[in-house]
């Protein structure tokens, strides 16, 4: 009966507390933790009060907060900055889930006329104000006055930015098959969804693009020796796509009859495209078609072929490791044969010395194994024995 009423009780305080448990936990609010973006002191700049902070990307760009919401905006901070000078300085940063979104985001607001600066991942300035991006985060600055330290301040601030990690730090991969040959600066545009697509001049419309399917949209301005152009690259997941994509492009292109949606193509002049893996590239403008094919002809994929197996070479599968745990295995076990026989040789040169008696004869057995000394054989025997019978005799 005592037992019974100890378990009885220990089950009442468990119910309770179990019960207990969700309250605490419902009571405790979830916050989600995200780092600072701007520190409270950079270079000769000190913060000014507390910084404002939103989720809401109309608090960062009232009329293109669709837009960056498309490219996956996260939260904005803005500060205001002072220096020991009186100079002040105003800065606003946008966060947005990866480097890519953050990429597109700084090339939406680049401008053709701005100067580049050597500021972040790659920055820009016009006047007074520094546009640049680090990682997944772009910050628009403005100075009321500019000096010749301003840019190597805004240097020290890109440094301390928090960056993303994995994937999220990379920038999209079609970047890198643009042309550089009459590439003309600070055109290129990068669009993840129809939005940004529809805002940067595309030569086809977001229907065609087709984001439904997940490409990745880059286009910029290249001025050759017969005209200037617009070309825009496609990335589509997998080259079937690509291919399903360019028949649609060049139906509507080819069509007798505008198509609704497909006006955008018709109006462009020469249009010219092709396909390079997943790969659609498109060129539209005055072009000779010796310069468009040289253009076209330079944009080619190349697969990068990415080994991801586990290749097991650690200090745990290191053959070369092996054979030293071996080796020094060899001389742990010989050190260790060498100081027992060590000890043992010298125990036993103690014990003769201070126990000699006992040790030689208690201790240690030993066999006599020496040939006893011979007796003369029976033969020898019988003649000694007739010779001296003989020598009776006579």
């Amino acid at each position: 009966m005592r037992w019974g009423s100890l378990f009885s009780k220990l089950g009442i305080v468990l119910a309770f507390s179990i019960s207990g448990i969700p309250a605490t936990f419902a009571a405790t609010p979830q916050t989600t933790l995200t780092a600072p973006i701007l520190p409270t002191q950079f270079a000769a700049w000190q913060m000014h009060g507390s910084p404002q902070i939103s989720k809401d990307a109309s608090i960062a760009d009232p009329a293109n907060a669709a837009l960056l919401r498309e490219y996956g905006f996260t939260d904005v901070e803005s500060a205001k900055y002072s220096s020991d000078d009186g100079r002040t300085l105003a800065i606003r940063a946008a966060r947005f889930t990866d480097a890519s979104g953050a990429f597109g985001a700084y090339t939406f607001y680049l401008q053709p006329e701005m100067v580049r600066e050597e500021i972040g991942d790659q920055g820009s300035s016009l006047d007074r104000r520094v546009l640049f991006y680090r990682g997944n985060v772009v910050v628009d600055a403005t100075f009321s006055q500019m000096t010749a330290m301003s840019a190597a301040s805004l240097r020290e601030l890109a440094g301390r930015i928090p960056l993303p990690t994995g994937n999220a730090s990379e920038l999209p991969p079609i970047l890198a098959f643009m042309p550089r040959h009459g590439y003309q600066t600070n055109t290129e545009k990068y669009a993840e969804g129809p939005l940004a697509l529809n805002l940067i001049g595309s030569p086809l419309p977001d229907n065609l693009v087709d984001f439904s399917s997940n490409p990745e949209v880059v286009l910029g301005q290249y001025s050759l020796s017969s005209g200037t152009a617009t070309l825009m690259l496609v990335e589509y997941p997998t080259p079937a796509l690509a291919i399903a994509h360019l028949r649609s492009i060049d139906a509507a292109y080819q069509a007798a009859e505008p198509q609704p949606g497909v006006t955008a193509v018709e109006k462009v002049g020469p249009f010219y495209d092709k396909r390079s893996g997943p790969i659609v590239a498109i060129l539209a403008g005055p072009l000779s078609e010796n310069d468009a094919q040289n253009l076209l002809g330079a944009v080619h994929y190349e697969a990068s072929v990415t080994w991801n197996e586990n290749t097991y070479f650690d200090k745990k599968n290191n053959v070369a490791n092996l054979l030293v745990n071996i080796i020094l295995l060899c001389i742990i076990i010989g050190a260790i044969s060498l100081a027992a026989g060590v000890a043992f040789g010298g125990l036993r040169v103690l014990t003769r010395r201070y126990f000699r008696g006992e040790t030689d004869e208690a201790q240690f057995i030993s066999l006599d194994l020496s040939e006893p000394p011979s007796s003369p054989s029976r033969t020898e025997a019988g003649r000694a024995g007739s010779h001296r019978n003989r020598h009776n005799c006579l």
